[in-house]
């Protein structure tokens, strides 16, 4: 544990603050529910799996999963645990967190920053956090804060995204936004790659999990039109609160003439999406 010190703590009863739109990944309530629909078939729906895997998560065991969003991983890893595991979904944004109370109530929900989780020491078999490092304030200290609540020789496993250069379609779709609306809107856009590297994931995690090792694991974007990818990365992310409907019709206008590329002949938009998985025994 590196010499992490390990104080109890309670389960808070209010959520913590949001945080900056944009530098933070905090979406707002409508956003949230756009999120479920369209980002998780689209992009998360495929990795639950391959991260429990990774973990080791199974029978019995207890979970927690930080930065949760809508809870797509957790509700996998209920499925995993079964009637003798528990699992707990922990994410800073309580509009996130009302989309994930309504989709399960197999997992206990907690409005928690990944920072200051607040369970006691050693409370966890396994603690997993998919595609939500990159927006926490402090990723070393969320690090030593999910090695705090695992148990000896349980496991932290992260998963992000691998650098935007490997995922064609976000690295043309980042230089339009910024053509049409800026560096900051770019930036949001930007942000869920900012740790595709193993140096930048092993960076966060090493000064206290040292022995944490990456693997790099091939997955794709799915969606099924053009319209359909800038609706939901507009209107499913940070991007909702940055561009009007102005703009996101002269967005869908540029995109239609300058994106062609990633649509296949049946109208359905693909290319790859890799992701970058760390994990290591507490």
């Amino acid at each position: 544990m590196a010499g992490q010190s390990r104080n109890d703590h309670t389960t808070p009863t209010s959520p913590q603050p949001a945080g900056d739109v944009g530098s933070t990944g905090q979406v707002e309530a409508a956003a949230a529910e756009v999120y479920e629909q369209f980002f998780v078939p689209a992009l998360f729906g495929q990795w639950p799996e391959t991260v429990l895997g990774v973990a080791g998560v199974g029978p019995g065991h207890d979970v927690l999963d930080v930065g949760c969003g809508t809870g797509v991983l957790a509700r996998a890893a209920a499925e995993r645990t079964g009637e003798h595991g528990t699992t707990v979904g922990a994410d800073v944004n309580e509009d996130m967190l009302e989309v994930a109370r309504s989709r399960s109530d197999r997992v206990v929900w907690r409005a928690l920053a990944a920072e200051d989780l607040r369970f006691p020491d050693d409370s966890f078999d396994h603690v997993v956090s998919q595609f939500a490092m990159m927006f926490f304030v402090d990723p070393a200290l969320a690090t030593a804060e999910m090695a705090r609540v695992a148990r000896p020789e349980g496991t932290v496993t992260v998963a992000t995204w691998a650098a935007v250069e490997h995922s064609p379609g976000y690295a043309a779709l980042v230089e339009l936004i910024d053509r049409l609306f800026g560096a900051e809107a770019a930036g949001a856009l930007l942000a869920p790659f900012t740790l595709g590297t193993d140096e930048r994931l092993l960076e966060a995690m090493a000064p206290v999990l040292p022995e944490a090792v990456v693997t790099r694991h091939e997955g794709q974007a799915r969606f099924e039109s053009l319209d359909a990818w800038l609706f939901t990365d507009v209107r499913g992310w940070t991007l909702s609160s940055m561009i009007d409907d102005d703009g996101y019709r002269d967005l869908l206008a540029a995109g239609r003439s300058e994106l062609g590329r990633f649509v296949d002949d049946q109208g359905q938009v693909r290319f790859p999406a890799p992701a970058l998985i760390a994990t290591a025994t507490v």
